[in-house]
């Protein structure tokens, strides 16, 4: 790399500064003894130039810090190169003393360093220097999402409900590895914890909802990171978003309706049908019609859906199949429950469950709900039968904050 013209001006400084130290310390009065000989740094040898990784290195990670500096002086010249001749661009801190890449460095490659120095004792250098980064035998990316599996939008709107979900595309054997590398920052701040739901999937949400306006800030910092045995991180992940309003839907079996609040004002009430309750065994499983209760979160929406029984084992032609087009489709849990359309069910909603698990409405209500919602509002189900909604199923927030915790890998 040729020495820049700031490079340049940078060591006539140096020099001139190294002049004005001699001017300072000379005395107009003639010595008759000669000065004692020194013992200050200036007077030793200067230091080398440092490189990190050392020189010779195998097997370093591209994503640490990669650096080459003059403790003592500032470089003249730094000339990075891999083993095909490709000069990898860089760039100096301003005191002109380190040098570091500005891209992150490939596995398997070997690069080799060209530095030069000056400093009050002269030109250091050329000093060369080669190392090595890891060959992973495998990557994993990581995917940041909301609990419905989509990007964040970064000028979007999400509940306070909202979770992120770290999604790794391989099994990670390092969890504790992998989440060190994991980050949420917000403004204002907050408390919150990852949790594993399980090998290739952690969840991160704040101790309590977010409040309304609250900007995230998602980092996945994995490019370089050992995540197991030969695995290694393949990318960084970035993810922003906003909260928006607060909106909260109270689903409670004993008065058969969905109140919405939005800011903690009640805006609308919905007669509803849920879950028939009781259960089917068909080929050895065994299949539940209860609205699980639970805190739910918006996940997504779809106008029509196709609800098909026989994706969770129920034939479409056995006594409680189905398979037809639902309007106005909101999912709140990732085995299918929703708040829909159902005109048919009208004459039972506000007095009687007869659905299969689903949150029946009226199509106005429906449409009405389907607008109005964004990914990550909580929908509370209160006072029905069947077993406690779990993670998996988008019950992050049916689990205690205790329990929470437990889920880090870094407690």
């Amino acid at each position: 790399m040729a020495r820049s013209h700031r490079a340049t001006v940078a060591i006539v400084a140096l020099t001139a500064v190294a002049t004005l130290l001699v001017a300072a310390c000379t005395s107009s009065a003639p010595s008759a003894t000669p000065p004692a000989p020194s013992n200050t740094r200036a007077s030793a040898e200067p230091a080398p130039i440092s490189f990190t990784p050392a020189p010779g290195t195998r097997n370093a990670d591209p994503g640490s810090e990669i650096t080459v500096s003059a403790p003592e002086g500032i470089l003249a010249a730094v000339t990075m190169t891999n083993e095909q001749g490709t000069q990898i661009e860089g760039v100096l801190t301003p005191d002109k003393s380190t040098w570091k890449p500005l891209q992150p460095l490939g596995y398997g490659h070997t690069y080799t360093v060209i530095a030069e120095a000056m400093t009050l004792t002269g030109r250091i250098g050329p000093t060369t220097a080669t190392f090595s980064t890891t060959t992973p035998r495998n990557q994993s990316k990581v995917y940041l999402t909301t609990a419905g599996g989509q990007s964040f939008a970064a000028d979007g709107r999400y509940g306070v409900g909202t979770v992120v979900v770290a999604h790794f595309d391989e099994n990670i054997p390092d969890r504790a590895a992998a989440e060190a590398r994991l980050s949420v920052t917000a403004d204002p701040p907050v408390d919150g914890s990852w949790y594993w739901v399980d090998d290739r999937n952690a969840h991160w949400r704040p101790r309590q909802y977010w409040a309304p306006g609250t900007k995230v800030s998602v980092a996945a910092d994995i490019y370089g990171a050992l995540l197991g045995p030969g695995l290694y991180g393949q990318e960084d992940a970035r993810e922003t978003f906003t909260v928006g309003a607060s909106r909260v839907s109270i689903a409670d079996d004993n008065t058969k309706q969905v109140s919405v609040y939005e800011n903690g004002n009640l805006i609308r009430t919905m007669p509803t049908s849920m879950g028939m309750g009781g259960s089917e065994v068909v080929a050895g499983t065994t299949i539940t019609f209860w609205t699980q209760p639970g805190t739910y979160t918006v996940m997504d929406k779809a106008n029509p859906v196709i609800m098909d029984s026989s994706t969770y084992g129920l034939p479409v032609n056995s006594r409680l199949g189905y398979k037809e087009a639902i309007n106005w489709a909101t999912r709140i849990s990732s085995d299918g429950i929703y708040l829909h359309a159902l005109e048919s069910s009208i004459w039972a909603q506000g007095n009687t469950n007869v659905s299969h698990g689903c949150l029946n409405l009226s199509p106005a209500n429906a449409e009405w709900f389907f607008n109005f919602s964004q990914p990550g509002d909580v929908v509370e189900v209160r006072n029905t039968g069947g077993a406690p909604l779990e993670v998996w199923q988008n019950g992050d927030w049916s689990v205690s904050w205790e329990q929470w915790q437990q889920g880090s890998a870094l407690r």
